[in-house]
C-alpha cells in the first residue's frame, strides 16, 4: 500500500490572511505542517493556488503543485493535485494546512485503517475526556462523531452533542457516556477520491456543513481511526499565539 500525503493550502482566509505563511519561530506554517508529515511519510505535496505559497514551499526544498483557484474544498484540490504530479499512490492523505503540530501519531492511525481492502475512506476520532467541560463538547466548532462498534466505520457527524443522553442531567453526560471529537484529517483511496470529486452537496452536508456527510449520503464507507492525540489547528492569530506558548517554541 503506497500513501501520499497531500497539504491544500491557500492564502485568503477570512480571519487570518496569509494564515499559511504566518511564522512559526522562523518558518511559515506550511513547513511545519510539511516536516511534521515527512516524519511519516516519504511522499508528501503542497496543493496551492497562490504563488507566494508555491515559492515558499520551494525555497525550503518542499513538493508543490499549482491548483485551480475555483475549488470548492481542500478535498478537490487534493484530487487534482495528486493528477497533476501523476502519484501512483494508492492512498491519499488530506492534511489540513493549517496543522502545524500534527502528530506522527495521527498520520500512522490513518493509515492503519487501510488494513482491509475494503476501506474506502478513512478519519479519525479521539475521545473527550473527563476534564474537558461540557462546553467543549457543545460547542459547534467541534464537530462529533459516532461509529459503529461492530465495523469501526462512522455513522454521522455532527456539530450538535451526539449522542443526546435522554432521561440524564446534562451535567452527567460526559460521565456516563463516551463522546468522541472528530479529527478533521481523511485518506481517500485514489478511486474513490474521484467519485468524491464529482458528488453534488447534499441536504445534510448543507444543513451542518460537514462535507463528509454528503460522502455518507452517497452511500460510502467511512472507516474510523481511534487516537488519543490532538494536534492544535489555527484558525486566528490569536490561535497561533496560544499554540506556540502552550508548546514553549
Amino acid at each position: 500500500m503506497k500513501f501520499i500525503g497531500i497539504i491544500p493550502s491557500r492564502y485568503a482566509s477570512s480571519r487570518f490572511p496569509g494564515k499559511p505563511l504566518a511564522d512559526i519561530k522562523g518558518k511559515p506554517m506550511i513547513q511545519r505542517v510539511y516536516e511534521q508529515a515527512r516524519l511519516v511519510l516519504d511522499d508528501v505535496c503542497v496543493a496551492t493556488d497562490d504563488e507566494r505559497i508555491y515559492n515558499a514551499v520551494q525555497s525550503f526544498g518542499g513538493q508543490v503543485t499549482m491548483t485551480s483557484a475555483q475549488h470548492r474544498c481542500g478535498t478537490d484540490r487534493c484530487y487534482e493535485a495528486y493528477q497533476n504530479i501523476h502519484s501512483d499512490a494508492d492512498v491519499i492523505i488530506n492534511i489540513q494546512g493549517d496543522e502545524p503540530f500534527i502528530q506522527p501519531e495521527q498520520i500512522r492511525a490513518i493509515m492503519a485503517c487501510f488494513d482491509t481492502p475494503q476501506t474506502q475512506i478513512a478519519t479519525l476520532a479521539k475521545p473527550f475526556t473527563q476534564e474537558e467541560s461540557f462546553d467543549e463538547l457543545e460547542n459547534p466548532n467541534t464537530p462529533k462523531i459516532i461509529f459503529s462498534q461492530k465495523t469501526g466505520n462512522a455513522v454521522y457527524f455532527s456539530r450538535s452533542v451526539i449522542p443526546y443522553k435522554r432521561g440524564t442531567d446534562r451535567s452527567d453526560w460526559m460521565k456516563q457516556h463516551q463522546y468522541y471529537r472528530h479529527i478533521g484529517m481523511y485518506a481517500y483511496r485514489a478511486d474513490i477520491l474521484a467519485q468524491i470529486t464529482q458528488m453534488e452537496q447534499t441536504p445534510l452536508e448543507l444543513a451542518e456543513s460537514l462535507e463528509q456527510l454528503r460522502w455518507i449520503e452517497n452511500g460510502l464507507q467511512i472507516r474510523v481511526g481511534v487516537c488519543e492525540t490532538y494536534s492544535m489547528g489555527i484558525d486566528t492569530p490569536a490561535d497561533l499565539e496560544a499554540a506556540i506558548r502552550h508548546l514553549n517554541l
